[in-house]
């Protein structure tokens, strides 16, 4: 039978095009913000100009040594919490929120808030971005569901979670959820029926719950967790939810916790804090559910005239234990101001963003111990978050 050579040229190529998605898809990796516009100074943080942000693709395929893949420029912001992006279950696209952008006022630049959400193709080779929808006011923390169908963004001046639904390379908004206080980060039960919004002014956690097609919020389920809520995950089992607090002020030289949720029951309850150290602002969860890697900004957000200044911040790992209490295991040493904290799909690697510093750190977790591996991924800007996949 004689094949149109044309026709199979084609046939060709979109196959072995297919076939790099496919691979590209299927790759362990991790997406990170980088902000170009916000900087921690000895005398304190400025702001500047806006167009230098980015979003950093990092390979996990050998995961004591990650490697850089890949970098597109988009508007992100290290305006907290280090949430505000995330990997869709089957590894196709990426989203990342523009929490603020910066106007200038006389000599000084001054954040305002954004509204924007990026949609990227990351099966794509190389990655590229789709499209820009609009969401919520200042879109911080967003959570994507197991099934991949449904993302939650915390909008904090909008006070709001949006309900966006994920289809093939579409991302559409669904519905805008009030829920009456500043929004942070917003976490996702397994089942996707339930979700907790950390509203860090107000050092509650509240409740979200899916029923008859829409999500509603109780304001009578909120529970107060700790001043400066940011971080905020739910154990793969969906048994406990996990919220590291940061306090009345980041960096201000006082002892700060990390709240324990008993999050499987018809009523949400606060089991358990710990005292983990000066700013706890975000944390994730090892893919077995026991411990909790949390990362410590300490005072290295602090000018440095400022008595509660430490040059260096912390990784430190906590268990969760099955009858619901939180036990400190240990920590090691990371850059300045860390943001953002994940594990590798085999909870054997942590990876922390070190903000100052540019750079990825591995640490190895050994037995109840975290180790610092020593090796560290230069970034071609300062990591304002870090996530791979839910």
């Amino acid at each position: 039978m004689r094949i149109n050579a044309r026709w199979s040229v084609g046939f060709l190529a979109l196959a072995l095009l297919t076939a790099c998605e496919s691979r590209a898809a299927e790759r362990p990796s991790l997406i990170v913000g980088l902000d170009g516009k916000t900087f921690f100074r000895p005398e304190g943080s400025v702001n500047g100009p806006n167009g230098s942000d980015g979003l950093a693709v990092v390979d996990l395929s050998d995961p004591a040594r990650p490697r850089l893949a890949h970098v597109l420029r988009l508007d992100t912001s290290v305006y907290g919490p280090p949430t505000n992006l995330q990997i869709t279950p089957d590894g196709r696209l990426g989203l990342i929120t523009s929490p603020v952008t910066m106007r200038q006022e006389g000599e000084n630049w001054w954040a305002q808030a954004d509204d924007r959400l990026h949609v990227v193709d990351l099966a794509s080779e190389p990655p590229v971005l789709i499209e820009t929808i609009r969401v919520g006011r200042q879109p911080s923390g967003l959570v994507i569901a197991r099934a991949g169908d449904i993302a939650l963004v915390a909008n904090r001046e909008g006070r709001s979670v949006s309900v966006l639904a994920i289809r093939d390379r579409s991302v559409r908004v669904l519905a805008e959820v009030d829920v009456g206080a500043e929004a942070a980060a917003v976490a996702i039960a397994p089942d996707g029926r339930r979700a907790y919004v950390a509203k860090n002014k107000a050092g509650t956690v509240g409740v979200l719950l899916y029923a008859d097609g829409q999500w509603r919020h109780d304001p009578a389920l909120d529970m107060p967790v700790g001043p400066g809520t940011y971080g905020l995950e739910v154990t793969p089992d969906g048994a406990f939810a996990l919220a590291g607090n940061s306090g009345s002020a980041p960096s201000d030289g006082r002892g700060d916790t990390v709240a324990l949720i008993r999050a499987g029951t018809a009523r949400p309850v606060v089991l358990d804090r710990l005292e983990v150290g000066d700013t706890a602002e975000t944390l994730a969860i090892s893919p077995d559910g026991r411990r909790a890697a949390i990362a410590l900004v300490k005072g290295s957000a602090a000018p440095q005239a400022s008595p509660a200044y430490t040059p260096g911040s912390a990784a430190v790992l906590v268990e969760i234990r099955p009858e619901g209490h939180l036990r400190y295991l240990g920590e090691a040493p990371a850059g300045a101001v860390v943001q953002g904290i994940a594990f590798d799909p085999s909870g054997t690697y942590v990876y922390i963003g070190n903000y100052s510093d540019r750079s990825l750190g591995v640490y190895r977790i050994e037995g109840d111990a975290i180790r610092d591996t020593g090796f560290r991924l230069a970034l071609p800007g300062q990591p304002a978050s870090l996530r791979g996949r839910p």
